[in-house]
């Protein structure tokens, strides 16, 4: 009994015309007793057997799976980079990479937000008023930690431009010999013009771009950045215009970069070896 109540947790309940999207203990209970599996049994129950397998079907994950028939290729560079991002350092080439935070918005809630007291947490106003929205151009100095940020009310190549042009003239581009830039494909970064556009600006460095695998985000280092940034700054987006919204946010990546420490990126190339071998063998 117990293994086929384990075995009926690991399907999806369409697999049993049932109208849910994912098992909860308490439908497993009605299904397992309507299956005639068992003629009683507690949600309870249910939940100490699951848990002794590790099985829990009533949370879910989100995955993307990249298309890009290079991943392998372009997946192994980028975890290079990461690992040697020291050491390259020293030789005079640094590794930055470069994304955007889009449609930040600014809503002032019309009741406001009143701090929290003895017994009660903070309040925000359901009502709200839309001031406008700014995209952020942020980019990671790996083997620092650093951030350089600027906010845009608009997100094209141009401003994508301007963000770049701030970036080659810091002082992190001062002295060095390669600066190594890691992009996605988005059409901000404009793939088929940048190469050309960066080669016209006559730099006293050389910079190689490396391009993520299409869709396979989770290995560019700033996103790491923004999930933080929306939960400590963004949230709730109480903001009397854009100019507020503009100082809170890199006001906030102004006071990281005060302790700011190199990400601690375990994802090696022997690891993303590992893996692929096992997709492969499992699509074999």
């Amino acid at each position: 009994m117990r293994a086929q109540v384990t075995a009926l947790a690991c399907t999806l309940p369409a697999d049993s015309s049932q109208p849910l999207s994912r098992w909860s203990a308490s439908e497993l209970v009605a299904r397992v007793i309507a299956q005639k599996i068992v003629p009683r049994i507690s949600a309870a129950t249910i939940r100490l057997w699951l848990r002794a397998e590790r099985i829990k079907p009533w949370q879910y994950h989100c995955w993307q799976k990249s298309t890009d028939p290079r991943f392998l290729e372009k997946a192994t560079v980028v975890l290079g980079l990461y690992e040697q991002a020291a050491k390259l350092a020293q030789r005079g080439e640094i590794v930055v990479c470069a994304d955007e935070k889009t449609c930040m918005q600014a809503l002032a809630f019309t009741d406001g937000v009143c701090a929290p007291t003895l017994g009660r947490p903070m309040r925000v106003g359901h009502r709200y008023r839309r001031r406008g929205i700014l995209n952020l151009f942020a980019a990671l100095l790996v083997h620092r930690g650093q951030t350089m940020a600027c906010c845009e009310e608009r997100k094209r190549f141009v401003e994508f431009q301007d963000f770049l042009r701030m970036i080659f003239g810091s002082l992190w581009c001062r002295g060095i010999r390669v600066l190594h830039l890691i992009l996605d494909n988005g059409p901000t970064h404009a793939p088929k013009q940048i190469e050309s556009w960066i080669a016209a600006q006559r730099l006293a460095f050389a910079v190689k771009i490396h391009w993520l695998p299409i869709n396979a985000s989770w290995l560019d280092q700033v996103e790491i950045l923004f999930s933080p940034l929306q939960r400590k700054a963004l949230r709730p987006s109480h903001f009397a215009d854009r100019e507020q919204l503009r100082q809170r946010v890199l006001g906030y990546l102004e006071q990281r970069n005060r302790h700011a420490q190199p990400i601690r990126w375990t994802y090696t190339k022997a690891d993303l070896r590992q893996d692929w071998g096992q997709h492969l063998r499992a699509c074999a």
